[in-house]
């Protein structure tokens, strides 16, 4: 179990961006960038023992800052959509940047994705991994309140990556925090073929912005049901241009860390299991994806994001739980990628 630092770049700016790579006694590995807190790659085996990158990811740190679709990224201070850029908190509206059609889009043009964290290193004997920081200061993409935000990548001896986040205010605030990696458990190829479980019940169905329409939806007999395990691309057909909905995880207890979903690639057995404490999961299919690397290339759902978060347009959507933060209250997320093979 080990943590190696190296320097990947530097911004315009002059600040120095950091590689942590985490590798725990498995052999698996997984490297996080001081810049966006991005998870840029995670390596396991598959059946037969092979390692193989199952993220997607770019080569160089020219690449990612020419500007990338949050590959890896930590999307903050509100991640997913808020519809027209705006919603009011304790009576005051707070107007944010509309980078999305008409609406704001994982916290506005230079949002936590495109910041530079600060990082150190965790080692213990069953784990390794960084803890990220970064101070949002009041105002920043027209949010209120200086956020102290936190997350921390711990790689387990029992081939768990855990995401622990936390965040504080000085300020009433909203708040939503969430990894945006692009999964593919075979390393290239289209994703469609993953069969996946997606424990919840009801969806919540979208505009042509894809923001919530209102009350959420039962999945049962429509193509957003995944209550049992099934191809990704079985229904993929019937939702143009693909799958980018919040679904509502069943928990028998509000923030209980619980099953979110579960993923198998057939071709290589390699699995993945997510439990999150949030309410939510947006899945992504990569509709829009076109991402070259040395060789391998990635384009339309050949990827797929499970986003473990709160619900898009939340602090507009009063019957929606709460993303609201106040001063001495405390953020916290804890989501779980378990990662295993399976024999055919």
């Amino acid at each position: 179990m080990h943590v190696e630092k190296q320097v990947f770049g530097k911004t315009k700016d002059g600040v120095e961006v950091d590689v942590y790579t985490l590798t725990n006694t498995n052999g698996l590995s997984a490297r996080v960038m001081t810049y966006g807190a991005t998870l840029v790659s995670v390596e396991t085996p598959d059946r037969h023992g092979r390692f193989d990158e199952i993220t997607v990811r770019l080569d160089t740190w020219d690449q990612y800052q020419t500007g990338h679709p949050c590959l890896g990224s930590v999307c903050g201070r509100y991640a997913n959509r808020i519809a027209k850029g705006r919603f009011t908190l304790d009576g005051v509206e707070y107007i944010l940047a509309t980078n999305n059609g008409p609406n704001h889009l994982h916290g506005g043009r230079v949002g936590f994705d495109k910041r530079v964290w600060k990082a150190e290193p965790v080692e213990s004997r069953d784990r390794v991994g960084v803890k990220l920081s970064y101070e949002s200061p009041d105002g920043e993409e027209g949010y209120p309140g200086t956020l102290s935000a936190m997350v921390a990548y711990l790689l387990t001896a029992d081939d768990e990556l855990r995401m622990e986040y936390t965040a504080v205010t000085d300020r009433p605030t909203v708040v939503n925090l969430t990894n945006h990696a692009y999964w593919n458990l075979a390393g290239r190829g289209t994703a469609l073929d993953h069969e996946l479980l997606i424990r919840a019940d009801q969806y919540l169905p979208v505009d042509a912005t894809l923001i919530p329409l209102g009350e959420p939806k039962p999945v049962r007999g429509t193509p957003m049901d995944f209550t049992s395990p099934r191809p990704i691309r079985a229904g993929i057909d019937q939702v143009e241009p693909g799958y980018d909905h919040c679904y509502l995880l069943t928990k028998e207890r509000a923030g209980e860390l619980s099953l979110c979903a579960q993923v198998y690639e057939p071709k290589t057995g390699r699995t993945m299991e997510v439990l999150t404490t949030e309410p939510g999961v947006q899945l992504y299919t990569a509709n829009y994806l076109s991402v070259g690397r040395a060789g391998r290339f990635y384009g339309k759902h050949d990827a797929f994001c499970l986003e473990c978060q709160h619900f898009p347009d939340s602090p507009n959507r009063p019957a929606f739980p709460t993303t609201v933060l106040r001063p001495g209250q405390t953020y916290r997320q804890i989501t779980i990628h378990r990662f295993g093979v399976r024999a055919p």
